[in-house]
């Protein structure tokens, strides 16, 4: 990572869940890494612009640069990188990509019942400290 440029973590803006769990990413970044940018964005589209329109929405995609998308599972070792102890869940998840892979794809199948146990006042929360670290 270039001293200066953090990682962009692309989100559905309009996924309680999504929202909820990237709070929790962005409160974990003391070291400030990491930016949000939604995917329904102006800087989204144009930051996924090599991913076609309708697979945008179906994972979280992570960019840094002029490197390429990584999106599902393959964006967690990246970002799990830059996060304060985040080394061995990184290498874990890099160790294991399949695994990785299913479990993310699982959490993305089933985000809007997820979504539904997250209560509003927390989402509320994180839409706030999401709308904070954006800029």
């Amino acid at each position: 990572m270039a001293r200066g440029e953090r990682l962009a973590i692309l989100y559905d803006g309009d996924c309680g869940f999504c929202i909820w769990v990237l709070a929790w990413l962005l409160r974990w970044d003391r070291r400030r890494a990491l930016t949000a940018v939604s995917i329904q964005s102006a800087e989204g589209e144009r930051l996924l612009c090599e991913v076609a329109p309708e697979r945008r929405l179906l994972s979280w995609h992570a960019r840094e640069g002029r490197e390429p998308v990584r999106s599902g599972g393959a964006a967690l070792p990246g970002v799990l990188a830059r996060l304060p102890l985040g080394a061995p869940l990184a290498a874990l998840t890099s160790r294991f990509p399949r695994a990785t892979e299913a479990a993310y794809g699982w959490v993305a199948a089933n985000r809007g019942w997820l979504g539904r146990l997250v209560p509003r006042a927390s989402k509320d929360r994180a839409r706030a400290l999401i709308a904070l670290r954006m800029h």
